[in-house]
């Protein structure tokens, strides 16, 4: 059975207080988001990538503008052999890499072109989704996921939220359509 871990927008300025876009208390899942990313067979980690003019800021402050230290990854949560996926149309070359980072503009990673194509590549059974922000990013990839209609994880101590309230429902709609959530105990060998 393949598994595919999906590492949604674990980036600096979301995960630190310093952070552009800081997410609360999302330095405190950190250790376990590098865990599940060295524990993952197969790792598609998203990464925004935007331009300083991009239309999202319309709606966020400016956040993860490429080429800023907000916009990288901690090195904690990456592997070794990376390749990244621009959010462009490319030829997909993904051998041999234990990460791959889908670049994306928008908050929903669907809007990667080349997202449905390394789908099919990969040929995952099911999917495995954590990171931040629950009722954002987490949650389009999450749902997104489900409607591929293979079986969708979603790890709820490796998941951060701006709303509490907002969360906790996204979390209970997931489950009521028939995502599973799990602990990352559950995922991660026992030591």
């Amino acid at each position: 059975m393949k598994t595919v871990f999906f590492d949604i927008d674990t980036q600096i300025d979301f995960l630190f207080p310093a952070g552009a876009l800081y997410v609360p208390a999302a330095e405190r899942i950190l250790p376990l988001i590098a865990q599940l990313n060295h524990h993952a067979g197969t790792l598609v980690s998203t990464m925004c990538a935007h331009r300083e003019d991009d239309p999202e800021f319309k709606d966020w402050p400016p956040h993860c503008v490429v080429e800023t230290t907000g916009q990288l990854k901690p090195s904690a949560t990456l592997r070794e052999r990376r390749v990244v996926i621009p959010n462009r149309p490319i030829d997909l070359a993904i051998d041999g890499a234990e990460q791959i980072i889908l670049e994306k503009q928008e908050l929903n990673l669907f809007t990667n072109p080349n997202l449905k194509r390394l789908l099919d590549i990969l040929a995952a059974d099911e999917y495995v989704v954590y990171g931040v922000v629950t009722e954002y990013c987490v949650r389009d990839a999450a749902f997104g996921l489900l409607e591929t209609g293979k079986p969708v994880t979603l790890v709820v101590d490796a998941i951060k939220t701006l709303s509490q309230g907002d969360g906790a429902h996204i979390v209970q709609t997931f489950a009521a359509r028939g995502g599973k959530l799990a602990t990352s105990s559950k995922l991660l060998p026992q030591r």
